[in-house]
């Protein structure tokens, strides 16, 4: 049964007066006149357009809740009781040799120079939003220690305070971008790279001549949307001055901040915030071809693409384009999404969910394949935060699919270790986390594991990076256990087989075997023979 209350959620700080409610609506069952609040019509009724986001922003992600028929939790993984494939060839395979500590999770993308990753993880677009930039440099050296891939996403330049643009309207300086590559690079390794990723606005600004002539950064990604949402990307500013500002750069600042009638309204206190919005983006096949080729001609190695929860006919154009042109990565991000800066109802109500959004994907990389095309290395993203549904995802889009691109689950452990550092500051660590000790050495279990890496280097490291670091390492056992369960040594081995679906409807979303069909045919002849 689906919980979710669609006329009151936590995320708007809005609820239901009643405990009946209509279910499509969420409308108090009985509606009172004089009723002191609050659900989100009730909210609306005075505060209008914020109630679309969740808030307080810049404090905050937000996740949505909408239960979907299907997802990943229907399908189950396989265990055997014999073989070990994957293993390093030449190993003498037996109980000695195949512990799940000997379990290989690199894996690696790229249409001709790869990118290898110490974990199938990386995270998702670290754009504009405040979360993003006042966390960065846990984020940064969190996935440079860890192995992985950060991607900086759209309009980090378009909204920098710094930005000094040349007579053309070109970026020709920005503090930000280049403070998020050099914190990236600090502890970078050889292991996963940093995208920036280009929007409309930030293709306007010549962002990826900036990244490419000041930084030689080797790999670009463009985006054409995300799981969250279907519209451009978006932040809110609270001063009138900054919201000005960025109108006058060219992007969409809502309400309009040079109109005297909303000046008035944030004089007097009603007006508290703006928006500023992207804009979106018209996917045609030879532009796009003719972008990839443009970046490729700047200097850039890779270029990878972002695609968000459209039709099944973007899905197609995707992939097929992404396929012509030889792009590195393609990233597709299944609904619902989570983030900081989405419209609540958005986020919950539109786009195809994950796990169906990824067996389409599947069947029409299997076409491409039957064509003799060949299908460039995928990343499926959207709601996934741990590795037992990361391991599901990557079965079962094998062979195709590398690595699952994570939002939250990789932005909470570095906000975790943050805030740590801070109660330990302030002596006021939560019984929480003092239950664990009341030093960094005693809280972190992988404290000294990095200290012996690094040296003197481990007081560079902040603690939020030391969270992402502690996460990365359980994900990384965690699967280690999981793929010696399926017997699977490396992810190369991998596949369909290794998954069960546990519902007919699931099975017939995936094309999953049924739990009571899978592997039928051979047990059937073992119990005849």
């Amino acid at each position: 049964m689906n919980l979710r209350r669609p006329n009151a959620n936590e995320a708007l700080g809005t609820f239901n007066r009643s405990r009946d409610v209509v279910p499509m609506s969420g409308v108090c069952t009985k509606c009172v006149d004089g009723c002191k609040g609050g659900c989100d019509i009730w909210l609306s009724s005075f505060r209008s357009r914020e109630v679309l986001y969740p808030g307080p922003f810049g404090e905050i992600t937000a996740g949505a809740d909408k239960n979907y028929p299907v997802d990943y939790s229907h399908l189950n993984i396989q265990g055997y009781a014999v073989g070990a494939k994957g293993m390093p060839e030449g190993t003498l395979i037996n109980s000695d040799t195949a512990v799940f500590s000997a379990v290989d999770t690199t894996t690696e993308y790229g249409w001709d120079i790869k990118v290898p990753m110490r974990v199938p993880i990386f995270t998702g677009a670290l754009g504009s939003t405040e979360i993003a930039r006042v966390n960065w440099e846990h984020f940064a050296i969190g996935a440079a220690i860890s192995g992985i891939t950060i991607v900086c996403g759209e309009n980090v330049c378009g909204i920098d305070p710094g930005l000094v643009l040349d007579s053309t309207g070109k970026v020709r300086e920005s503090p930000e971008m280049d403070r998020r590559i050099e914190m990236y690079r600090k502890f970078h390794d050889g292991y996963g790279e940093m995208l920036v990723q280009l929007n409309v606005e930030d293709t306007r600004l010549g962002t990826a001549e900036y990244v490419s002539s000041k930084h030689n950064l080797e790999t670009i990604e463009l985006k054409w949307g995300q799981g969250a949402k279907c519209i451009g990307g978006e932040i809110k500013v609270k001063s009138i001055e900054r919201a000005a500002e960025l109108k006058r750069r060219g992007y969409i600042v809502l309400p309009d901040p040079t109109l005297p009638e909303v000046q008035k309204a944030y004089e007097a206190g009603a007006i508290k915030e703006f928006e500023r919005h992207s804009r979106l983006g018209f996917v045609e096949k030879e532009s796009f071809l003719e972008e990839v080729d443009r970046l490729r001609d700047i200097g850039f190695k890779r270029v990878t693409l972002k695609t968000g929860a459209y039709s099944a006919v973007e899905l197609a154009m995707a992939l097929r384009y992404s396929a012509e042109a030889k792009i590195d990565l393609l990233t597709i991000d299944g609904a619902p999404g989570g983030t900081g800066m989405s419209p609540w109802p958005m986020m919950n109500e539109w786009g195809i969910p994950t796990v169906y959004i990824q067996s389409l994907a599947y069947q029409y990389a299997e076409l491409l394949k039957k064509r003799g095309i060949r299908v460039p290395d995928l990343a499926i993203a959207g709601g996934i935060a741990d590795e037992a549904n990361g391991f599901k995802a990557l079965c079962m889009g094998a062979p195709y699919f590398k690595a699952v691109c994570m939002g939250r689950g990789l932005m909470i452990p570095g906000m975790v270790g943050k805030n740590i550092q801070k109660w330990l500051d302030a002596g006021d660590l939560p019984k929480s986390v003092s239950k664990y000790g009341g030093s960094v050495e005693e809280i972190f279990v992988c404290y000294e594991e990095l200290k012996e890496k690094y040296g003197a280097r481990i007081s560079e490291i902040p603690l939020g990076a030391l969270g992402i670091y502690s996460y990365a390492q359980r994900y990384k056992i965690g699967m280690q256990q999981i793929m010696a369960g399926s017997r699977n040594f490396s992810l190369k081995s991998i596949s369909r087989s290794d998954l069960m679906a546990l519902t007919e409807e699931s099975s017939m979303v995936t094309g999953i075997p049924y739990v009571m069909d899978a592997y039928g045919e051979a047990a059937e002849e073992i119990l005849l023979s």
